[in-house]
């Protein structure tokens, strides 16, 4: 997940040169070799003007006198600071992930002592689970300033503030670092507005290669300000091309989008074919694809739900997000529900090139919709994403098994849906990593059983009965009105608006 703001779980194939994931900062090197942001994970925790950001990296390149700098909109202090677990990151990953079902027809003609227990089965998914010394240019010592500076487990941090982005650009230069090309004209709107550089340096001792990749130590800083902004212009100096961005927001009771890009919904809630059994992460991948291709430039909200205590989900994968996981992600920071265990968690997903997005990410809060639930009508199934007194949307996608058994009474009852003949209980698989999914070798018109209407893609097989039109007879498009498509994943940075 490239991301710096919100984890979760991004996006591009690993052999794939020309992808990688999105980070915030961009990262410089006193070996002078190319360092790139493979994957990013990003939470931010939301509440009044405050902002939790919690961040985990992953990154290729050599360890000697690397660094990460990071935009922000205040001096940030040693108490500001601290590592986390890596765990944390995988647990809020999954909650938001997109997720594959699989469901069996019930008997049609069930034994009167079983049909509470079918009803039951009918509504759907499974039960949800209760669940130093540094140079300076005397020339530039004025222009740029070292505000703070302490250390946090293998971290160097020092907070630091330039007048002008040369100054800047000569102070890492004078401190062995080799600023990548290009980065000097993506660092002056955030001298021009006034914000800080985080610069955190890495003891190579302290690090473990994993892989060729670094295991760096979540990190962790919170701060207060009006905007609620992530900086993703700084990161276009790393970039090899296309960057997977994942933000996931926690909020107490609010769901984010994006104000200054379009949003628009994951189409969900249809059904596919067993194969995708095997290549889910493939099969959204796929999906993501032709979502953004048929909506330039737009973030796409992949999931927004109301968690309370014991009910996080429905159905959930398999982790989920723990009170002692809200309190090391910044509820021990900003309290209320969240530390109480009440949340909204808003999962945003971009991708993008340095051509594509020419501004870092600003979010508003946005209106509560539901959509992507095992919720039937006389319409059918759930459609969309909907307005709703409470948010309850997802990506979810579903097998489905008729039954083949016989059908001896005069009035059996179809499409009643539950789990597997034996009673046992079949685990939702997680579309996690979806970055490092192949691409372009998954038909998805082969593998999903209607039209999605919401993006123009027909399925390559004609279209079944009763599915060649949405639900109302009216196609159902990604903006739903007033709602203007939502987007949400993550809840970032907050940067200071631009002087022009």
């Amino acid at each position: 997940m490239n991301r710096v703001a919100i984890a979760a779980a991004a996006l591009a194939i690993a052999t794939q040169a020309t992808d990688s994931h999105a980070f915030c900062g961009f990262y410089v090197s006193g070996s002078g070799d190319k360092l790139f942001a493979d994957a990013t994970q990003v939470v931010l925790m939301r509440n009044g003007t405050r902002t939790v950001l919690s961040m985990q990296n992953d990154y290729k390149g050599p360890l000697a006198d690397f660094a990460m700098v990071v935009p922000v909109p205040v001096v940030l202090h040693e108490g500001d600071v601290k590592t986390l677990p890596k765990n944390v990151f995988d647990h809020t990953d999954a909650l938001g992930s997109p997720r594959l079902v699989e469901y069996w027809e019930q008997n049609p003609c069930p034994d009167p002592r079983d049909i509470v227990t079918e009803t039951a089965a009918s509504n759907g998914a499974p039960a949800p689970r209760m669940h130093g010394g540094y140079k300076m240019d005397a020339k530039k010592e004025e222009s740029v300033k070292i505000e703070a500076q302490f250390d946090v487990a293998e971290y160097k941090i020092l907070i630091l503030s330039a007048t002008d982005s040369t100054g800047l650009e000569t102070w890492l230069r004078a401190n062995h670092y080799q600023i990548p090309a290009g980065a000097e004209p993506l660092l002056r709107p955030y001298v021009e507005s006034g914000m800080k550089f985080f610069v955190a340096k890495v003891d190579p001792k302290k690090v473990q290669m994993v892989d060729g990749h670094a295991s760096l130590s979540p990190i962790r800083f919170h701060y207060d300000a009006e905007e609620f902004a992530l900086p993703i212009r700084l990161g276009m100096a790393n970039s090899q091309g296309k960057q997977d961005l994942i933000v996931n927001i926690i909020s107490a009771d609010k769901r984010y989008e994006v104000a200054n890009y379009r949003n628009v919904f994951i189409p969900t809630n249809f059904d596919v074919k067993n194969p995708v059994k095997t290549r889910f992460a493939e099969f959204y991948a796929a999906l993501f694809d032709k979502t953004v291709e048929a909506n330039p430039g737009a973030v796409v909200t992949e999931y927004a739900w109301t968690a309370v205590p014991n009910y996080h989900c429905d159905p959930c994968t398999n982790a989920d997000i723990s009170n002692p996981d809200l309190m090391t992600l910044g509820g021990d920071i900003v309290g209320g529900q969240i530390a109480a265990g009440t949340f909204v968690l808003t999962r945003l997903h971009a991708r993008y090139s340095a051509q594509d997005m020419k501004d870092d990410l600003r979010f508003r809060e946005a209106k509560p919709v539901t959509g992507g639930r095992e919720q039937w009508s006389k319409q059918g199934l759930e459609y969309g994403a909907v307005p709703s007194a409470q948010n309850f949307f997802q990506a979810r996608y579903a097998i489905r098994h008729r039954w083949t058994g016989p059908i001896a009474c005069a009035s059996p009852q179809r499409n009643v849906w539950g789990g597997p003949p034996d009673g046992s209980y079949t685990q939702p698989i997680a579309a996690q990593k979806t970055a490092f999914a192949p691409r372009g070798q998954l038909a998805l018109g082969q593998v999903i059983q209607r039209d999605l209407w919401e993006i123009g893609f027909k399925k390559e097989a004609p279209a079944q009965p009763g599915f060649s039109k949405p639900p109302g007879g009216k196609p159902m498009g990604f903006g739903l009105g007033a709602l203007g498509a939502l987007v949400l994943i993550g809840v970032g940075w907050l940067v200071a608006k631009r002087r022009r």
